[in-house]
């Protein structure tokens, strides 16, 4: 046996403000920010559990804050019984009353305990010698449904009718894995798309983006409409009038107000409108899904939990499910998430970019091919080609698919002298954005 001996923490920021990358009409000067955690043990194979919560800038201490508080959850405890049975592990830390007291089940306490669910996943795939995506497909159904807590779920989704969906596609597991690893998955960009980009900027992007083999593109909206319509009409005269290209407004929006801005951005064919308005507004969503019908409504980066995920579908007011790897509690509340979706018979087309979000989220819609929808019609990965760089096993896109990654792990690792080159001890995300550099105590 092994035990886990230290919960170590940091507050990693990137200076992506100073090129406006993944500037948006809520989020204008971002700083990509990794509340990052690594779980140590004494174990001689040397393995350590890696992951983090995206942020982007401040605030990010407040998260890594609250990584730290769970500290007392792990540290000293066999790891083995830990990882042997991931779905009480998972129950046991986001049952932790007073804890749930701070949510319950949402918000930054929540997805701190995301972080350290996916370190502990992160630890069992390297054990296994496989990674995320393949470890999760190569259980059997029965183990799949024991990592999901269905508490609040039954009234959309049972656990009888999570085993039937599992069982469904288990006949058809092995050919889909073959297929992944022979051709991969497909993506689409928002590199064109970011809102403070310029218009030369953004053709320059959009045409780089065909030619790179993306068959769809993103680009933010909702801060100007004249704005919007330029910038749509520049964008498909490079992609040309079939070409599907989604707006992104990062609930900006009234509902009201949504309903008449895609009306005037109609003309343009929008192939989905991506967080219309507040990620909490169930009622919401769907009414402004019945209101710019045929065009679809994407959301989900923004949700706190599976139930709100829950009443999204029951509600119908989504048409494209949008999971994020770190955004609720880690791979078991996504694995609840996915099962959802398939029941409903909705797609999955995940949020991504940001730093490290390309890297982790790939396990999970690979996850979903080859063990529960068993489809990739209709779904793509998002994909920012921004500091994949710093990753101990970077992205690798290619001819706009996600090639399958085949190292061990969730994927989430960092390089160690990344880490240490965008350390960040204090000041504010003004001073980062104005200096370009890390600021740590001597």
């Amino acid at each position: 046996m092994s035990r886990i001996v230290a919960l170590e923490t940091s507050d990693i920021r990137f200076p992506t403000s100073l090129s406006l990358d993944g500037s948006d009409a809520m989020n204008p000067d971002p700083d990509y920010s990794a509340a990052y955690v690594v779980i140590r043990t004494d174990a001689e194979d040397g393995i350590e559990g890696h992951a983090f919560v995206f942020t982007i800038g401040r605030g990010n201490d407040v998260q890594v804050a609250a990584i730290d508080a769970l500290s007392g959850h792990l540290v000293g405890r066999e790891v083995e019984p830990l990882l042997d049975d991931m779905g009480a592990t998972f129950r046991e830390i986001v049952g932790d009353s007073q804890l749930r007291w701070l949510g319950p089940e949402k918000g930054v306490m929540h997805m701190a305990i995301g972080a350290v669910i996916n370190a502990l996943w992160d630890v069992k795939a390297k054990r296994a010698g496989l990674p995320l995506w393949q470890l999760l497909s190569r259980m059997t159904p029965e183990e799949l449904v024991g990592l999901v807590d269905f508490r609040y779920l039954t009234n959309a989704l049972t656990p009888a009718e999570a085993l039937e969906i599992l069982r469904t596609a288990e006949p058809g597991r092995a050919a889909r894995e073959a297929e992944l690893l022979a051709t991969g998955y497909p993506g689409y960009t928002t590199s064109p798309g970011w809102l403070g980009y310029s218009d030369e900027k953004l053709e320059r992007l959009a045409r780089e983006a065909l030619a790179d083999g993306f068959t769809q593109i993103k680009l933010k909206v909702g801060a100007d409409l004249e704005d919007d319509i330029r910038r749509f009409r520049k964008a498909r005269e490079v992609c040309g009038p079939d070409f599907p290209i989604a707006i992104d407004a990062n609930q900006r929006w009234e509902v009201s107000e949504a309903i008449d801005w895609v009306a005037a951005l109609a003309e343009f064919r929008p192939a989905w409108v991506e967080e219309p308005t507040s990620p909490d507004d169930i009622l919401g969503h769907a009414e402004i899904a019945r209101g710019i019908a045929p065009i679809r409504v994407a959301t989900g980066e923004h949700a706190q939990n599976r139930m709100i995920f829950k009443q999204l579908l029951q509600a119908e007011a989504i048409q494209v499910m949008q999971i994020d790897a770190v955004r609720v509690a880690g791979v078991n509340e996504n694995i609840a998430n996915l099962l959802l979706a398939a029941k409903f018979g909705v797609p999955v087309c995940p949020h991504a970019g940001g730093v490290g979000l390309c890297e982790a989220v790939q396990h999970l819609s690979m996850f979903d091919f080859v063990a529960v929808s068993g489809t990739r019609e209709g779904r793509m990965i998002e994909y920012v080609d921004h500091l994949h760089e710093h990753f101990v096993v970077p992205t690798d896109v290619r001819g706009g698919s996600y090639t399958a990654p085949t190292a061990p792990g969730a994927g989430m690792e960092m390089k160690a002298a990344s880490r240490a080159a965008h350390l960040w001890a204090g000041g504010s995300g003004a001073e980062l954005a104005a200096t370009g550099e890390r600021r740590v105590d001597a």
